[in-house]
């Protein structure tokens, strides 16, 4: 008898894929077969997965780019798609589609309503995602990773917490060196994709510190390919020990050794930050959907272990301003990585994998 399949939909950013690998990791040691349903876009991030999930690239797309010959072409994109995973669920006969957002996940979510699979979708954000909130009503379990989570009238969340890949589990409360007169280390992360004003504003901020807590500095710094030279540049000609990257695929290590993290506030860095436990600066994207990120980081924030600055107030002087504060007082920086540690949800995938399975058991019963 062939164990259960799962089929994972996850969309393209690490803000999604990252706690999908998560899923699939727990559900493979549970004696399932997991299969990745994502784009072209998300394929990029599944270097991290286990070996044996399979990964299909389905066809999909967005209204939020392109022109208008593009935007024509969408759906006759996501039929198809939802027509080629309909036919392969027939096919394999999963047990429970999960979805994690993004629009990759149409297809796979919209083939398991038309064949009445069991189904749910985790959304990551305190706001549901668009593709999340279009298929809210549709699925049998709306799991919440950020509590509370807004959603539409009548839909009722469950709250498990964002799930963390084994790599970030294995790290959890990751004993932490107080800021001092010694070698320290700042990550600046902004998302899977980077971000401009991370490059604009962090390294002069930084440049600006006092030389004696400065000369002991070394950065991590993941910026946007574009921007990479000119940053990577600045840290240099600053004098400044700085590894700048578009893509780090060594987060938790980078993270777990951090006296500080500067990031965005997409909802898997704030699990990861939760989880081992480290002091941020979180500057929450502006554009963001429902402005999800703001809401992301109030947890973190309303602990104690999280200052957050807003786009609009974030310039090298009032961010270097803050840097010093944290790096300056070793007893309040160790506060706020224990106060991080204290809202972590370190079981969130092994939830998220039972309500999977109770999910399957309800689909066989009937």
């Amino acid at each position: 008898m062939k164990a259960p399949l799962l089929i994972i939909a996850a969309g393209g950013t690490g803000g999604h894929m990252f706690p999908a690998q998560a899923l699939a990791e727990v559900m493979l040691m549970r004696g399932w077969r997991v299969k990745l349903s994502t784009d072209a876009r998300g394929a990029l991030y599944t270097g991290g997965f286990p070996d044996e999930v399979k990964i299909t690239q389905v066809n999909s797309g967005t209204f939020a780019r392109g022109g208008l010959a593009a935007k024509a072409m969408v759906l006759p994109r996501i039929l198809a798609g939802a027509t080629g995973a309909a036919m392969r669920m027939m096919r394999d006969k999963p047990a429970a589609v999960v979805g994690f957002g993004g629009y990759p996940t149409i297809p796979a979510l919209a083939a398991a309503w038309v064949l009445r699979l069991p189904r749910m979708i985790h959304e990551q954000n305190g706001v549901l995602g668009r593709v999340n909130e279009l298929f809210s009503k549709h699925v049998d379990v709306v799991a919440c990773g950020t509590w509370p989570t807004t959603l539409p009238d009548g839909v009722q969340g469950v709250h498990v917490g964002n799930p963390v890949r084994r790599a970030v589990l294995e790290r959890a409360g990751a004993g932490y060196i107080p800021p001092g007169n010694y070698p320290m280390e700042i990550l600046v992360m902004g998302g899977s994709q980077g971000a401009r004003i991370l490059s604009d504003v962090v390294p002069p901020a930084i440049a600006g510190l006092p030389m004696d807590m400065l000369k002991n500095l070394r950065i991590s710094h993941q910026a946007r390919n574009e921007d990479g030279q000119r940053v990577a540049d600045f840290y240099a000609q600053a004098g400044i020990d700085a590894d700048v990257q578009p893509f780090f695929d060594d987060v938790p290590r980078r993270m777990s050794e951090a006296q500080l993290v500067i990031s965005r506030a997409g909802a898997s860095s704030v699990a990861d930050l939760s989880v081992i436990g480290r002091p941020s600066i979180l500057i929450p994207f502006a554009a963001a959907t429902g402005d999800h990120q703001t809401a992301n980081a109030r947890g973190l924030v309303e602990a104690g272990a999280a200052i957050m600055v807003p786009e609009s107030a974030a310039t090298p002087e009032s961010l270097g301003a803050q840097i010093q504060l944290i790096l300056g007082d070793s007893d309040g920086a160790l506060k706020m990585s224990l106060a991080a540690i204290s809202i972590a949800k370190p079981e969130a995938a092994e939830a998220l994998a039972q309500i999977v399975e109770e999910l399957a058991k309800k689909g066989n019963d009937k």
